[in-house]
């Protein structure tokens, strides 16, 4: 919460006095050294991470590496972007809150388990402790589960939007941020894992700048700020306990969407709304040890798939088919290719945000 209140003026500082800066139909360029970067370690960024990704800086794209126009499979980085989904949807008067019952979208959940289920809220769902396939109640342990989020992205589009993934998705994000690539909610194609996002690196990072602008896209806010502000200062308690991972029911012919019940113990202190924040856990570990503390991430396949927002940079960074496998392996280890990246980013600065 610390350093959040410390960024908050310098963004209401940049919205009023110095302007803000957004990509139109392409994304303006900048030489590096034009907004206070160093080719030299955005070089070095570059050759750690591989596979495709760029870095912006003051709404300008400043370095690209691979192919910017290519769209494929984001992997878990897109549970921040269905979180979103969330708020807009409780913008539009479709949900009453993030604490409003999942059932009531989805009623067999109230007689599954006996009813233990019947609890499960939008919350739980975004913070992976809703319990559901597992013997816990929901707000009792974190599970990072994808059987529940496939029970979340269906239900938020089947049954709140009453509208096909990608069409949403369309309406609400891609159009206003004016995506320039092939956008999906079926990375796979229609009958294989719906729910999975298919994004280009660069259309990901307009993603990063309306939330590193707070939710506001030139003149008109697409998400209430009073929400990404609580989706990136909200983390699990560090304490928080672990599922014990014995499992329960799930609603007939439930899916997953693409892993299982109890993937990772890492979350408790970094968890957020689906984001990873960099704070840090039980043992006082950090997540991103190099990183500047207001940073925060969306992540997929431990790293491989990454979308950094650093707001007192002004910076966003993406990237995917990266060589950055670590993520799980980051608290407290200055050496992970997820903090050696980290490093870079914060070392690229040579000039301070304006």
């Amino acid at each position: 919460m610390h350093s959040r209140l410390v960024i908050l003026p310098f963004m209401v500082c940049l919205a009023s006095a110095c302007g803000q800066v957004f990509p139109s139909a392409s994304w303006e360029t900048r030489d590096p050294k034009e907004v206070g970067l160093s080719d030299e370690k955005l070089g070095d960024l570059e050759r750690l991470v591989g596979g495709r990704g760029c870095v912006v800086r003051h709404g300008y794209m400043v370095h690209t590496w691979g192919d910017q126009a290519k769209s494929s499979d984001v992997a878990s980085a897109f549970k921040p972007l269905l979180t979103s989904l969330l708020f807009i949807s409780i913008q539009e008067g479709k949900i009453a809150s993030v604490d409003e019952p999942v059932a009531k979208f989805e009623p067999r959940l109230e007689l599954l388990n006996g009813g233990k289920d019947a609890g499960i809220t939008w919350r739980h769902l975004a913070f992976q402790i809703s319990g559901y396939g597992l013997m816990e109640k929901a707000g009792e342990a974190y599970s990072y589960n994808d059987f529940a989020l496939a029970l979340y992205y269906d239900t938020l589009i089947d049954r709140v939007f009453k509208s096909a993934g990608t069409q949403v998705l369309k309406t609400r994000l891609a159009e206003p941020l004016g995506f320039q690539d092939r956008y999906t909610f079926e990375a796979f194609g229609p009958k294989d894992r719906p729910g999975r996002l298919a994004l280009s690196v660069r259309d990901f990072a307009r993603v990063g700048l309306l939330y590193l602008r707070r939710g506001k896209w030139r003149d008109r806010q697409i998400i209430d700020a009073k929400y990404v502000d609580m989706a990136v200062s909200s983390p699990l308690a560090p304490g928080f306990p672990r599922t014990s991972g014995k499992q329960s029911e799930m609603l007939p012919k439930q899916r997953s969407i693409g892993g299982t019940r109890n993937i990772t113990a890492v979350g408790p202190g970094y968890y957020s709304f689906n984001w990873w924040l960099n704070r840090t856990n039980q043992l006082g570990q950090r997540l991103f040890v190099h990183a500047p503390l207001d940073t925060y991430v969306a992540s997929g396949h431990g790293g491989m798939r990454m979308l950094w927002i650093i707001p007192s940079l002004d910076m966003v960074a993406v990237w995917n088919d990266s060589k950055i496998d670590d993520q799980d392996q980051s608290p407290g280890n200055a050496e992970s290719k997820c903090n050696q990246a980290a490093k870079l980013l914060r070392e690229a600065v040579v000039e301070p945000a304006r």
